[in-house]
């Protein structure tokens, strides 16, 4: 095939005033896309901004707001104090025997593998699991009969603390020391909260034997790494979701006593009125974890390098986690509240469009 060549006189349509042309117009155009492309994403990272900063103030306004509730009426602090005083007592004694029973399993797990016992079963990561079971299964029996009797104070305590907490919260009658420690006996019905605790303990039991089950897992397969990671992974997605549940349970435990609603239903509700606004609960829970994790973590590490009075250590440690126990239901309740106003303004506006029409 021959190509025609072009005569002398004839112009090629391509001439250099025309493709320069060509190009100002593609620059035009490149630059105008590149200009609205940079707009749509300032303004969805503005958006993205605006959105996150809502949430924050949302999340500190709910703080603030429970942190009000001792200060607008200060005999809530001493009720919180006597009312927290049997929990403390019998959680000293189960956590102190918690304390030295994970510390004699961690030592035992952590012994180096002699090269000459590398197939001898009880130097293996099995061997060591069993021997450790075997070691403190004594201690174990006996902080599990003293943590029914902690989770039982546990649950007059939160019920105490939620009931006198909303009150304040919603402003209603003002109440004096003494018709705080007299309205839980009176008015407030345990039997509905009494059945959700157990609801939420039988799932939270379940979500914990998952956790350590996976936990035992990653460390038996520590050396096989496809099994370690999937473990791992496993481990790490079962946290986070037991964030998120944990949530929606202390809610549901919180309608419970608030409202005649237990079990299952006030579960359901639970999750019906922090639909929209469940990152805050879960957030909530991750700081709860993490003030809880961070107190474990210091007082066993205290204990397992023998600094200071074993006793002295306990008390502060559980001292602070009532703190944060109670702090916890205070936040819970500011949250419920919160949640059903907003679920309220956002009914109204679809209420008064159907009215209109």
């Amino acid at each position: 095939m021959q190509i025609k060549e072009l005569k002398p006189g004839r112009r090629s349509k391509l001439s250099p005033g025309r493709i320069r042309k060509l190009t100002d117009e593609l620059g035009k155009w490149v630059l105008l896309a590149m200009e609205f492309g940079l707009h749509w994403s300032l303004k969805e990272d503005l958006e993205n901004t605006q959105m996150m900063m809502k949430e924050m103030r949302f999340f500190f306004g709910m703080l603030k707001e429970a942190l009000k509730i001792p200060f607008r009426n200060p005999n809530f602090v001493v009720f919180s104090f006597l009312t927290s005083l049997p929990l403390f007592t019998f959680m000293l004694i189960n956590d102190f025997i918690i304390q030295q029973t994970l510390i004699q399993t961690a030592k035992i797990l952590t012994q180096t593998l002699h090269p000459k016992k590398f197939f001898d079963f009880y130097e293996t990561p099995l061997g060591l699991i069993e021997r450790a079971i075997e070691e403190v299964s004594h201690k174990l029996l006996l902080g599990f009969i003293y943590l029914g009797v902690v989770h039982f104070l546990d649950f007059l305590n939160t019920v105490a603390i939620v009931d006198s907490a909303s009150i304040i919260h919603k402003g209603e009658t003002p109440m004096n020391l003494m018709d705080m420690l007299c309205r839980p006996m009176k008015e407030i019905r345990f039997k509905g909260p009494l059945i959700t605790s157990i609801y939420t303990f039988i799932l939270a039991s379940f979500v914990f034997l998952g956790l350590i089950s996976l936990a035992t897992h990653v460390f038996i397969f520590s050396n096989e790494v496809y099994f370690f990671i999937l473990f791992a992974v496993l481990f790490i997605a079962l946290l986070i979701k037991s964030v998120e549940w944990s949530a929606i349970w202390n809610m549901s435990i919180v309608i419970s006593v608030l409202e005649e609603k237990h079990g299952d239903v006030a579960l359901v509700l639970s999750s019906y009125h922090s639909r929209g606004s469940r990152q805050f609960g879960s957030l909530f829970m991750l700081v709860f974890f993490v003030w809880s994790f961070a107190l474990r973590g210091s007082c066993l590490y205290m204990g397992w390098s023998g600094g200071g009075n074993g006793i002295r250590i306990t008390s502060a440690y559980v001292g602070l986690v009532c703190l944060g126990n109670t702090m916890k239901w205070l936040v819970f309740v500011v949250y419920l509240h919160n949640c059903k106003n907003q679920r309220l303004e956002r009914v109204d506006p679809e209420v008064g469009r159907a009215a209109e029409a």
